[in-house]
């Protein structure tokens, strides 16, 4: 018999929640946000009738405490189990979900509705500065254009990368997908990028654009390949070797269809979260192994140790 994912306990019960959150979050047992203290013999959970749900006391430096502290859910007055809710939708939905659907759900401010969705897109910016690819692994990269620039002129007269936003991507094949939000497509910005995080081993594939002509002049990757658009080549065959880089335009077409369908509005300031957003749902998504439960628990993980605040989202 079919039942909603949504009605699992954590999503219902605010004590749920909280029990739910503790176990990933403190998989040891809690740990004190002001002293590090992990002794729970020297803690002990408050259970006065005003106490708020969670709070611990910490018997080494006599502050109170719970899981909320040094997170994304820090100085949040959204209920726990309401927060778990939108982490799952937005990890479930491909193409993401909009702060407007979110709204309407919580029966809450298109304020508060923007704010959990951009803390949450923080959350889900991966710290991993390792290079992608390694041997016999294939990385395609290419770059789009979406939205414009702020303060740019009006739209007439204005063709290509002019006053556009241009996003830099690399996908492994059957792996991970990292993006950036870059100033420009001249070898000074992409080639530092590209060096940066690709591994040596790897096999890199493109198109002819001119800036990844000389991507392998000092034999800096395993090989360099590339198709040519211009002429209508999209996969070209050596003898088992696969060139094109039709797996990367299958990541920016899921991106398109979020930013356009979706979202429909993304300032510039802000595209970097939603290329976050885009880059850990694909980087996580069902043909790795990881369904949508596991990928929220995913996104849960990344809320330790960061915080963003309503200033700082805006700006």
């Amino acid at each position: 018999m079919a039942t909603s994912v949504l009605n699992a306990p954590q999503f219902q019960n605010e004590d749920a929640a909280f029990a739910y959150v503790e176990s990933r979050l403190w998989p040891n047992g809690p740990v004190c946000h002001h002293c590090g203290n992990a002794d729970e013999k020297r803690m002990r959970r408050m259970q006065g009738k005003t106490t708020r749900k969670g709070l611990i006391k910490c018997y080494e430096c006599g502050k109170p405490f719970t899981v909320r502290m040094g997170t994304i859910f820090e100085s949040s007055h959204l209920a726990l189990h309401l927060w778990l809710q939108v982490i799952h939708l937005m990890c479930a939905s491909k193409k993401g979900i909009s702060t407007r659907q979110i709204q309407r759900m919580l029966s809450c401010s298109m304020k508060t509705a923007w704010f959990l969705t951009h803390r949450i897109r923080e959350a889900m910016r991966s710290g991993d500065l390792s290079p992608l690819g390694g041997n016999s692994v294939t990385i395609e990269i290419d770059e789009t254009l979406i939205g414009r620039q702020e303060g740019s002129p009006p739209r007439k007269g204005l063709h290509g990368f002019q006053f556009r936003n241009i996003v830099l991507t690399l996908v492994e094949r059957g792996g991970r997908a990292r993006s950036w939000h870059v100033d420009g497509t001249t070898v000074g910005t992409l080639m530092p990028i590209i060096r940066a995080n690709v591994a040596r081993e790897t096999a890199v594939m493109t198109d002819t654009a001119s800036w990844y002509k000389n991507l392998n002049k000092d034999n800096a990757f395993s090989s360099h390949d590339s198709v040519n658009h211009t002429a209508e080549e999209y996969v070209r065959r050596d003898g088992a070797k696969i060139i094109t880089t039709n797996t990367v335009e299958g990541y920016y077409s899921i991106f398109k269809r979020g930013m356009k369908g979706v979202y429909q509005h993304c300032s510039e300031r802000h595209l970097h979260r939603y290329l976050a957003e885009f880059d850990f749902r694909y980087s996580n998504r069902e043909k790795v192994g990881i369904d949508d439960v596991a990928r929220a628990e995913l996104a849960l993980e990344g809320f330790k140790g960061k915080r963003l605040t309503y200033q700082t989202a805006r700006y």
